[in-house]
């Protein structure tokens, strides 16, 4: 399940009409220092966005990327809770807001909806920027320390997006158990970096030990498969690429893909893929290859050939991250 382009797009508009007025250059290097913090690996007790300009450049150039990859966990969530849409949501050091974008975007209409972050600055910028969406203008932009002393109110859906990496590892720990606490459901989405995809694992571990069922990426709620230190489970993302992107990183290319790990977990009955293509697809000629992660709790390599027909169309047509085989669209048997 895909965002809604119209969503995409009047976010990149009204994050187009923050940038009017900021100096480029000096968005540019607010852009370089949290690019560098994001890929940092050293925690931090202060927020990381300071001030309007730190926010500005923030958003304009992470809140599409955030958007994108938020969309499609929660999309591959929607499809293994088919017939279920939050009542209510809180996002969880979410800053200036792309979660709650992307909550509305898959599920849309209104619902209460709270977000948590401790950097003031983002808030208001969020606060703003939701203005211009029918469904978040009575959202609620709430200060809090994202840490042990979190408390979050009961809620159907919890997201934490782009934040555990900025937590120590009690904080960490601290804030997924709130989570937990507090929600019907959980997804975390992290940078898909081999440090991004640990503290998913390991709030992975600690939602199954709360007793939530994994609903996505993974086709069950085993122990994951993969070793640790040799691989690493994550997705992509496509991002339309803004002036500020080409500004700051060079390259000419309309596009770039933002690489996600995530997990979505429910306290109630899910319907998982049968499996879940953890590598981009292999096209050769006549058949094509998917790495695949599987129910039985293996990671393993399908081939699908034109003798298989109509799987060997959907095999051409998936894509990194998809739910295998391809959901059938009629009592036929046909795969779209």
């Amino acid at each position: 399940m895909n965002a809604p382009d119209s969503s995409a797009d009047a976010l990149r508009a009204a994050l187009s009409r923050l940038l009017d007025g900021l100096p480029s250059r000096q968005a540019a290097q607010a852009v370089d220092r949290l690019i560098a913090n994001y890929r940092g690996r050293t925690p931090t007790d202060a927020p990381v966005l300071r001030d309007r300009s730190d926010v500005v450049a923030y958003a304009a150039y992470r809140m599409p990327a955030t958007f994108e990859a938020v969309s499609a966990a929660l999309g591959a969530f929607a499809d293994a809770v088919p017939g279920w849409v939050p009542a209510s949501h809180v996002d969880v050091g979410g800053g200036t807001g792309a979660a709650t974008w992307a909550v509305s975007a898959t599920w849309g209409g209104e619902r209460p909806v709270t977000v948590l972050d401790w950097a003031e600055p983002a808030l208001a910028l969020g606060r703003e920027i939701a203005a211009e969406h029918p469904a978040l203008k009575a959202a609620e932009w709430r200060r809090s320390r994202i840490g042990s002393a979190l408390s979050i109110e009961s809620t159907d859906l919890v997201t934490v997006s782009y934040v555990l990496g900025e937590l120590t590892e009690a904080d960490r720990a601290a804030v997924v158990d709130a989570a937990a606490t507090a929600a019907q459901a959980v997804v975390i989405v992290e940078p898909g970096t081999p440090d991004g995809y640990a503290r998913v694992i390991e709030a992975r571990d600690r939602l199954i030990r709360a007793g939530f069922h994994v609903a996505a990426p993974c086709p069950h709620s085993a122990a994951c498969p993969i070793v640790p230190g040799e691989d690493w489970c994550h997705f992509s993302a496509r991002v339309s690429r803004s002036s500020l992107h080409r500004q700051v990183k060079g390259g000419s290319l309309a596009y770039e893909d933002e690489k996600f790990s995530y997990v979505a977990a429910a306290r109630f009955p899910v319907r998982p893929a049968a499996s879940r293509v953890v590598r981009r697809p292999q096209i050769r000629k006549g058949q094509v290859l998917l790495d695949l992660c599987g129910p039985d709790e293996s990671l393993h390599r399908d081939t699908v050939t034109k003798r298989h027909g109509p799987l060997y169309r959907a095999a051409r047509d998936a894509d990194w991250g998809d739910a295998w085989p391809a959901p059938r669209d009629d009592a036929h048997g046909r795969t779209g």
